[in-house]
């Protein structure tokens, strides 16, 4: 080799998987888009080749040169991804002497997402993202547990639950959050009081840790700073009494986002975004989201951290700052997700938790559109739609579900828009025509879904636990030709949620969390 070459080589080798985003890893990497100024085409086929052969990446913010082997340098850039520092994951037909190495995995990476890796009392278990946490296609949302709600379970019927589901029924995951139960008064109940549940059951039944995948979350928006991840992180380990999290979440984006999942305005409002920052400061930063959760996972308080709420551009901004920083990167979103909310599928989401990119996994909630699914409003209406008055007065003071209360009623609109009511109308005359309930096929049609790792449920009965359990182990998948029928109601009744007669009438719509939460 020539000198030249030589010099490409060492400046390759000595930067290969710089991804700390500190001051000395800076400094490496304006020395090295200085040094590949000077080179020369061959010397940039031999960086590419070092390159290829360590099985490495880098960091080029910018082009490197203006004149000078330009096609050579733009390839560079490619293979070091620009601003997000992309690992190289394969190698081109030229210099076909260095194609032989394999690039090690990422940090935090062991597999494909949604990938099945055992079976348990008929419960598959899958691959979360891309780390080694496995969790049970079916987890128990616990958001009203122990809660003021009419119909919330109490803590003795929380216990049957994970009884049945956790030790008899082969699930293994338990979402919560810090801010559970909803709704909570400060008396009867109190937030992290479901956390406390989780944690009081855990010791009473003497479950090994390990048998249990725990995810909570810490509260989004502005509270999420590194000093309250760390801090919320520890109360929330107290209260569940075990010394780690497996699945750390943001509940809402750190930053002002459109919160299109609660049915509001799909549009990024500048202006609102613009008077949030002049008013409380600019949020914290992906750079240092990220080094927060992996100082949490570095100490062993959790194994993996996720979003929640979030969107294409949140989930990738995460997911690539973690690769540059060479930090952990998030295993999961939890997003709404049902028959009748499938933009997840159709806004990004999806295409970035591809495990060719983001390899991400995907926790759905409301699966069952707030209890619309289920069928008991099909014949009387939710009480607050309901034209007799009379009638609705009386479903009021013996209510169905969350649907004919005042408070969840309300904030839970979108579900029964006209548009949705008529999709489902749709779905239950197709369930009738296959004999299966409208849950039944919401429910199965949920678990099929190629980006959906688990589904997270609520119960508030014995009867409704099993019969979940029922519809997600003991039945063959829905036939292509079902699955193409569910297509093709979604395609005359795309996204019905986001169709709102009352615009103007129940929020603003400025494209934040306006929905309130009783």
């Amino acid at each position: 080799m020539s000198n030249k070459i030589d010099e490409s080589y060492r400046i390759a080798l000595s930067h290969i998987s710089v991804a700390a985003y500190d001051g000395d890893s800076f400094k490496k990497r304006m020395e090295l888009r200085n040094k590949l100024k000077t080179l020369t085409f061959d010397g940039c086929d031999a960086f590419l080749s070092a390159v290829r052969t360590q099985g490495g990446f880098f960091m080029i913010t910018e082009d490197v040169s203006k004149n000078g082997a330009n096609s050579r340098r733009r390839q560079l850039l490619r293979v070091g991804g620009g601003m997000f520092g992309i690992p190289f994951f394969g190698s081109s037909s030229e210099n076909s002497d260095a194609q032989a190495a394999t690039p090690p995995k990422q940090k935090g990476q062991t597999g494909p997402t949604n990938e099945i890796v055992k079976i348990v009392n008929g419960m598959k278990r899958r691959r979360l993202g891309g780390s080694d946490i496995f969790v049970s296609e079916l987890g128990l949302g616990t958001q009203r547990w122990v809660s003021t709600d009419f119909n919330a379970p109490d803590k003795d019927l929380c216990f049957q639950f994970m009884d049945e589901a956790i030790l008899k029924r082969g699930v293994n995951l338990i979402d919560t959050a810090e801010q559970y139960p909803i709704p909570s008064d400060g008396k009867r109940a109190s937030e992290g009081d479901t956390e406390r549940v989780i944690g009081d059951w855990m010791k009473d039944r003497k479950v090994p840790r390990s048998d249990v995948v725990i995810s909570t979350k810490i509260t989004g928006g502005r509270n999420v700073t590194p000093r309250n991840i760390q801090k919320d992180c520890e109360d929330s380990l107290k209260r569940l009494r075990t010394d780690y999290i497996d699945v750390y979440l943001l509940h809402w984006p750190q930053r002002y986002s459109p919160q299109s999942n609660w049915g509001q305005s799909l549009k990024y409002n500048l202006a609102y975004d613009t008077q949030s920052r002049k008013l409380l400061g600019d949020p914290t930063s992906f750079e240092d989201l990220c080094l927060a959760m992996e100082k949490l996972v570095q100490q062993g308080k959790i194994r993996g951290w996720g979003l929640c709420n979030d969107n294409a551009y949140g989930l990738t901004a995460c997911s690539r700052t973690a690769k540059m920083l060479g930090t952990t990167p998030p295993c999961t979103m939890q997003g709404d997700f049902s028959i009748l909310d499938r933009k997840s599928e159709e806004n990004g989401v999806a295409e970035a938790a591809s495990p060719f990119w983001e390899n991400t996994g995907f926790m759905a909630y409301n699966a069952l559109a707030g209890g619309m699914l289920t069928g008991k409003y099909l014949e009387i209406p939710a009480a607050l739609d309901d034209p007799d008055r009379t009638r609705a007065m009386a479903t009021q003071a013996r209510p169905r579900g969350r649907m004919d209360e005042r408070g969840w009623g309300g904030t839970l609109y979108r579900y029964r828009s006209e548009p949705a009511q008529e999709a489902i109308l749709e779905y239950n005359k197709l369930a009738k025509a296959n004999k299966m309930s409208l849950t039944e096929l919401s429910l199965r049609w949920c678990k099929q879904r190629e980006l959906i790792t688990t589904t997270l449920l609520g119960h508030t009965s014995m009867d409704q636990l099993k019969e979940s359990l029922d519809f997600l182990t003991r039945k063959e998948d829905l036939s292509p030709e079902l699955m193409w029928e569910i297509d093709r109601i979604h395609m005359r009744n795309r996204l019905p949620i986001f169709s709102s007669y009352h615009v103007g009438k129940d929020w603003y719509g400025e494209g934040e969390i306006g929905e309130p939460i009783p």
